[in-house]
């Protein structure tokens, strides 16, 4: 029996949209793939452009392989009508193509049930028709956030996975609800501006930390609904904090009921099995050059904007985006016979450019580690468009140094100074992420080198240059109070270390260099007319940098050695009294208390190029952030 919803059907996907489905431009592909509820059932649309045939299985047909066929459309797509299909069902698309047969998740979904669900006849996850419903209350944010204008205003970024940041019992880790007014006070109280979340789009596979997408239009079950993260994303916006989301394009999960031989064919990845799986990651690696692809990969990244005011996409591994070789032995060229991957280009630029189009308030983040020119350049200026990339050399280089006994570092003195050569060729962020703590490199509190008291002094100095040196700043979880022990995601962070006197001390630290931070202009410009070079001594391993101009610079002097350099005549740009705005060896930060008490007077005696000088205190393993007093 022909089911009624076949009956002489109307059309869902227009002709037009399937002229820009096949130019690969149907940048709203979200608003007309996958199943969309109507007010007497509901619209699936699905692309399979090998398949035999489609059909919808779900709750509605008591999974039926026969009762809902989809009919062919043109461009690869297929379409079907389901009445009474109603919200919270869950659906799948069966699809054959000759001996293949196969149940797959809607790429499309915007929610997925947790895998092996009590009461599904379908074993793994299965999608669910959700109309996205929610009554947002962040417009004065919305109204305000300027994306561009972030270039020349503060940013600072607490980097997060939601499963282990707090835990509310041992193994139960927070819903997105329960964690919002806990994630929002600590940010604020900490001065942070904006939350970055470590991938939230569905993944089958946990110990991933969501970097092997199953569902990339669906938030994770784990935490709770897509409107329990809207209600997070809506309360941290209430409180002034902007989220960032890590947004992975670069490759996708196996999981047989994913993207994986879609349609029987290698669709959403390579034909070319030298290309097709990720050495490093055992991934599958989209082919960008399918418009199908372009098209579903540039939606997702607007769909996240658009549906969850998302202000900000990290973008993953760019670099193993841009090469072809990334990481092979064994690749194919592109046509020219070189190794840029052409196709994976044009799909960044392409999503930089609708993502500045339809939501200028918006930015993009690139983490890429290598020296691809113009990656945080306009596009109409021959770059890639993102407004930020990770500076991933100075973090490898910096951490090094930090490693290094005080005895040796003026040996390594170049891996403190060698950043500031390139530091303006892009428009950088410093990152001390979850890369940095994981796969047993230990915690950054294990890298410094040391007694109890040195690790804690040498943690201070690290977050003084972090907060000194040209570049937004981001902190991962566990950063803001020395986490002791390296990360691991089944597990919530060690909150206890705050009773200790050295841990609360750089918790307090991370307070006021994000407050001085947010005060003072002249570090928010991360130009190369901002900075200034004073001077270095190498043999004592000391760094003096200034950052802005006239009365609101600020000078931050590194003493990279447990000796207190008494004495230290430095330059100064203009006379009047500096103040000691942070002294990193404070006693309210568990330091010895060495400084300058408080402030210093300048003479007109002129040194290290500039007309006037100080004679102050360099306090052992410390940073000054000295301020004119205005």
């Amino acid at each position: 029996m022909v089911a009624k919803s076949q009956l002489n059907p109307p059309r869902w996907l227009s002709d037009e949209d399937l002229y820009f489905w096949d130019q690969g431009s149907l940048i709203k592909s979200y608003e007309r793939l996958g199943g969309h509820l109507q007010s007497d059932g509901a619209w699936f649309a699905v692309w399979a452009p090998h398949a035999d045939s489609v059909h919808v299985i779900g709750d509605f047909n008591h999974w039926d392989p026969q009762a809902h066929p989809m009919q062919p459309t043109g461009s690869g797509c297929w379409e079907c009508f389901v009445a009474d299909a109603s919200k919270g069902q869950r659906y799948k698309y069966h699809i054959q193509r000759g001996m293949y047969t196969a149940d797959k998740c809607d790429p499309y979904a915007v929610q997925m049930e947790p895998p092996h669900s009590h009461g599904s006849s379908i074993e793994g996850l299965s999608a669910i028709l959700n109309p996205l419903s929610y009554q947002w209350k962040d417009q004065k944010w919305m109204e305000k956030r300027d994306g561009p204008a972030l270039l020349h205003q503060p940013v600072s970024i607490y980097e997060i996975h939601l499963g282990s940041w707090k835990h509310k019992e041992y193994g139960t880790s927070y819903s997105y609800r329960d964690i919002a007014p806990l994630l929002a006070e600590h940010v604020k109280d900490l001065g942070f501006t904006h939350v970055e979340f470590l991938p939230v789009a569905e993944h089958a596979f946990y110990g991933s930390w969501g970097y092997q997408v199953i569902g990339y239009y669906a938030p994770s079950y784990r935490y709770g609904t897509p409107e329990d993260l809207m209600f997070l994303i809506d309360t941290l916006h209430q409180h002034e904090i902007g989220v960032i989301i890590d947004w992975v394009p670069a490759h996708f999960a196996t999981d047989p009921q994913g993207l994986v031989f879609f349609d029987g064919s290698t669709l959403y990845e390579y034909d070319d099995p030298k290309m097709r799986t990720h050495p490093d990651w055992g991934t599958y690696i989209f082919d960008y050059g399918k418009p199908g692809v372009r098209n579903f990969l540039v939606s997702n990244a607007l769909f996240w904007l658009d549906q969850y005011h998302i202000d900000g996409l990290r973008v993953d591994a760019v670099a193993s985006m841009l090469y072809r070789d990334y990481s092979r032995d064994d690749w194919t060229p592109n046509m020219f016979g070189e190794r840029e991957n052409l196709e994976a280009i044009d799909v960044i630029k392409q999503t930089n450019e609708a993502v500045y189009s339809h939501f200028p308030g918006a930015f993009t983040i690139a983490e890429e580690s290598t020296a691809f020119p113009g990656v945080s350049a306009p596009t109409y200026d021959q770059g890639l468009g993102f407004m930020f990339k990770w500076n991933m050399g100075w973090m490898n280089d910096v951490l090094a140094y930090m490693s290094e006994d005080p005895v040796h570092r003026k040996y390594h003195h170049h891996l403190l100074t060698f950043s500031f050569l390139y530091a303006f060729s892009e428009h950088y962020i410093l990152p001390l992420s979850h890369d940095e703590v994981v796969h047993g490199k230990g915690s950054l509190w294990d890298r410094m080198p040391g007694d109890e008291w040195q690790k804690a002094a040498n943690y201070r100095l690290l977050l003084g240059h972090l907060f000194g040196h040209p570049g937004k700043k981001m902190l991962f979880m566990g950063n803001e109070f020395a986490q002791t022990h390296e990360w691991t995601h089944d597990h919530p962070l060690h909150w206890d270390l705050l009773n200790s006197p050295n841990h609360s001390g750089i918790f307090r630290l991370v307070q006021d260099c994000n407050t001085l931070y947010r005060e003072s202009p002249a570090l928010w410009d991360d130009g190369p007319h901002s900075w200034r070079w004073i001077g270095e001594h190498v043999e004592d391993s000391i760094l003096i940098y200034q950052r802005g101009h006239d009365s609101e610079a600020i000078l931050f002097c590194l003493n990279l050695t447990p000796v207190p350099r008494h004495n230290f005549r430095l330059g100064v740009p203009s006379e009047g009294w500096w103040v000691e705005r942070i002294n990193s060896d404070s006693s309210i930060y568990g330091g010895s208390n060495v400084g300058n008490m408080g402030r210093i007077q300048p003479m007109p005696v002129p040194s290290h190029g500039l007309p006037y000088s100080i004679v102050a205190v360099l306090p052992p393993l410390s940073f000054l952030a000295l301020k004119m007093d205005s």
